[in-house]
């Protein structure tokens, strides 16, 4: 019996012995953490001095039509660049011009017919009412020279400012009526950058504050200074827009371009000293 009985005590040790499994080995308190939870150095938002921005013209338009007319000229294509003054569009206005002169020529008319009611008044052979029609038609004529010379003078479109042609919409010889979209103009002199940061940089940013911007498309680094604050915080989501200018040279720089705009890092308070 006493056999069976240590035989029957080492096989029950057995089986519970392959039950248990070993438990893991406790990590250090100190140990550091997998590779697979590190977040990346250079992660977006994981340096609180770098956010988004991108380039923008500071002005930009599309030149429309103010006549019912055919273009005449229309020299530049998209990309071209052009000056401030240059013609960017020329209308036929054949029609125009020649109601400018019809008009001219009824008012010089007005004109002579006064000089000979005023010298008629002074000889009291006309009455004052004659004279007075005489001064109305006059007026009249000096209004529609007025009108006609206006109309005459939008037959040609000239640039506001120093640009490219961003987008041609019309073509030579096209008749087009009042409205018509022609061209899209950008100011290329000077290009802003739109920035969104969040309303906490406000303690640190100001207009003149000094940044550096990493240009995606061209792999340049271009320094630029605030320009303006914008005039509200967005309630949600707590952001705020900010406007900056480049500084120095922009050569090679085009709207759309975007990259990360770099901050001076917050300064940290001086620590309290113990009493």
């Amino acid at each position: 019996m006493t056999l069976a009985r240590r035989f029957l005590g080492t096989a029950l040790l057995a089986a519970c012995a392959g039950m248990v499994q070993a438990a893991p080995p406790a990590t250090p308190a100190n140990a550091p953490a997998p590779a697979a939870m590190k977040a990346p150095a250079d992660a977006p938002g994981a340096s609180d001095n770098r956010i988004r921005t991108q380039f923008a013209p500071r002005n930009e338009v599309v030149i429309s039509s103010e006549l019912a007319a055919k273009i005449s000229s229309l020299p530049l294509r998209e990309g071209d660049a052009f000056r401030a003054g240059q013609t960017l569009v020329a209308f036929d206005c054949s029609l125009f011009q020649a109601q400018l002169g019809k008009a001219r020529a009824t008012l010089d008319t007005a004109k002579q017919t006064l000089v000979v009611q005023k010298r008629l008044a002074e000889l009291n052979s006309t009455g004052a009412l004659e004279l007075q029609q005489a001064q109305g038609r006059v007026n009249e004529g000096t209004a529609e020279v007025a009108y006609s010379q206006a109309t005459v003078n939008r037959c040609t479109i000239h640039a506001p400012f120093n640009g490219r042609i961003a987008k041609r919409q019309a073509a030579n010889y096209q008749y087009v009526t009042p409205g018509t979209p022609l061209l899209g103009l950008i100011d290329t002199s000077e290009l802003e950058l739109q920035l969104i940061v969040p309303s906490q940089w406000l303690s640190r940013l100001k207009v003149g504050s000094k940044f550096q911007v990493q240009v995606d498309e061209l792999g340049t680094q271009v320094s630029a200074r605030i320009a303006r604050l914008g005039a509200r915080i967005d309630p949600v989501s707590q952001t705020i827009g900010v406007t900056g200018v480049v500084d120095g040279n922009a050569a090679g720089l085009l709207p759309g371009m975007g990259g990360w705009a770099t901050f001076a890092p917050a300064s940290t308070p001086a620590p309290t000293p113990a009493r």
